[in-house]
């Protein structure tokens, strides 16, 4: 269905992996990109954690660091998601792909513009459709998660975390201290409230909440104060921790359709000009 129509997707964290991972399920050629040190904390469900190990796989989907564009035809007929560092997204001055996707989630725009593709899509708020994008999906929990805008911008963040069983800002953890992060517990781990976590420059990050480690920052990472390195999941089912959430597969579920609505509306202004 998407033989020959190459998507290029800004970020490859776990909402973003979602996203490419429903796209290269549908047939898409898809590449990510990265910065050189990712900071996903849902890591296990992310193709950002290949920049570390190489190679991930996530379900049934695989994916690939590359050293340079020159490598994406193979990674593509190895069946693999081509994943590259590229923080200044000049790969889409190489690739000139059909579609662009900011799965960034700066809760801003970094520098993507409507002439970056035929079809350019952003996610969550940041971005408004018409103006910077062609289309912006939903990614605020509730009644239009997932769901396509082709004009307006999605809902603003509020930057309190989404309510899973009662439990909000308890469930993530926060850096005390600036360091190094150092790992104790390993994600898909149960913990108990108090429990060490994990510790930044020898200063012990304890679990808030009782429930499972379902993400934590790659071990050795620079944190700041305040910044997050991870969360608990009170619902403690540890497959959770190593499949895709329903929050990411709806998210992609969204660019899916507006990838095919996208492209099918350019293609009819087309044949009406000719």
């Amino acid at each position: 269905m998407g033989q020959g129509v190459v998507i290029i997707v800004k970020g490859a964290g776990d909402l973003a992996s979602g996203v490419i991972a429903r796209l290269h399920r549908a047939g898409f050629p898809v590449v990510a990109t990265e910065i050189d040190q990712p900071t996903t904390v849902r890591r296990t469900v992310a193709f950002s954690e290949a920049v570390y190990a190489g190679e991930v796989t996530v379900e049934d989907v695989r994916a690939r660091r590359l050293r340079d564009s020159d490598e994406v035809p193979q990674a593509w007929n190895d069946g693999v998601v081509p994943v590259l560092i590229d923080p200044l997204w000049t790969i889409v001055q190489i690739l000139r792909p059909a579609v662009v996707v900011d799965a960034i989630m700066a809760k801003r725009n970094l520098g993507t513009r409507l002439s970056d593709a035929a079809v350019v899509i952003g996610l969550g708020p940041g971005f408004t459709a018409g103006v910077d994008v062609h289309a912006v999906v939903e990614t605020n929990r509730g009644h239009d998660l997932g769901r396509v805008l082709w004009q307006g911008s999605a809902e603003a963040d509020t930057g309190v975390p989404g309510l899973i069983e009662g439990h909000s800002v308890q469930r993530i953890l926060r850096a005390p201290v600036a360091g190094v992060l150092r790992e104790g517990k390993a994600i898909g781990d149960h913990v108990e409230a108090g429990d060490v976590v994990c510790s930044v420059e020898g200063v012990s990050v304890r679990a808030g909440i009782r429930g499972i480690l379902r993400g934590l920052l790659h071990p050795g990472l620079p944190v700041y104060p305040g910044m997050k390195i991870g969360d608990i999941d009170p619902r403690a089912t540890r497959t959770h921790c190593f499949t895709i959430s329903d929050k990411s597969l709806a998210i992609g579920g969204g660019v899916l359709e507006a990838v095919l609505y996208g492209l099918q509306q350019k293609r009819s202004v087309h044949s009406a000009a000719t």
